[in-house]
């Protein structure tokens, strides 16, 4: 089947991108629903996060991790199993066996267990030896006060500890962190992280359609998103491309018109 090319759109950087990074958040995701969005949107998914803990007892996951190595997509550890194995005393423990099964990227947050800034900096640069470390910052109780007065200190010593990016905390459900509990981003906790790191450094969580837009609105195609429900990695493109509604002037802000034929 020929490929659609017949619209002017926003250019995308190919795979491997260093900007517009789509990261999804895989809740258990067996081997055959991975392979059935993989078959149709692997070009559009750069970071696939193995969460809620699911990759230390997935059965399956030796064939899940096959599958992303061979599209090309970086498999990464989420932050709370790594947050628990620490608080045990098996942080070393868990990045051995994260780098033995394939993993190429972790997340290392204080969300969960009482960590302090200090100490999550020492994991960042113990991971930082064999990963991709992606820093989180926020918490995952809703009502977060100051945000936009801490995130950004935190952010930039999270980096200058070895983090690649950082990532504004969201969750599956968009209620906390980078939003109020109406799901609405609070912009200046946004403003204040884009001005103190650069955007092109940080992945906003955004798991709901209409903060993704938000974000593709106020940042461009290649902004960076994260926590991506599986279900919606191609309709997260479309919203670069300015193929929906609520992105449309982003392709062509003078040539959006209604449809007449």
């Amino acid at each position: 089947m020929p490929a659609a090319d017949f619209l002017d759109l926003p250019t995308r950087r190919p795979k491997p991108r260093s900007a517009g990074l789509t990261h999804v958040l895989d809740p258990g995701a067996g081997p055959a629903a991975v392979a059935d969005l993989l078959a149709g949107a692997a070009d559009h998914v750069d970071i696939w996060k193995i969460g809620w803990g699911t990759a230390y007892v997935d059965a399956a996951l030796a064939e899940k991790m096959a599958l992303l190595a061979g599209h090309g997509i970086a498999a990464c550890l989420g932050g709370t199993l790594l947050e628990i194995a620490w608080a045990q005393g098996r942080a070393a423990e868990c990045l051995a066996w994260a780098r033995d099964t394939g993993f190429d990227r972790v997340e290392v947050s204080n969300g969960t267990v009482a960590m302090s800034p200090a100490e999550k900096r020492a994991l960042i640069v113990r991971a930082a030896r064999d990963f991709v470390v992606l820093a989180e910052v926020g918490s995952k109780v809703p009502g977060e006060q100051q945000a936009a007065r801490r995130w950004p200190a935190e952010c930039r010593a999270d980096l200058d500890a070895g983090a690649s990016l950082v990532v504004t905390e969201g969750r599956q459900s968009g209620t906390v962190g980078t939003f109020d509990d109406q799901g609405r981003v609070r912009p200046d906790v946004v403003e204040a992280v884009a001005a103190a790191v650069g955007v092109e450094r940080v992945v906003f969580e955004a798991p709901r359609s209409s903060q993704q837009a938000w974000f593709v609105r106020r940042f461009g195609p290649d902004v960076n998103l994260g926590n991506v429900a599986l279900s919606d990695a191609l309709s997260v493109e479309t919203l670069r491309l300015g193929l929906r509604s609520d992105t449309a002037a982003v392709a062509r802000p003078d040539a959006v018109v209604a449809d007449t034929a």
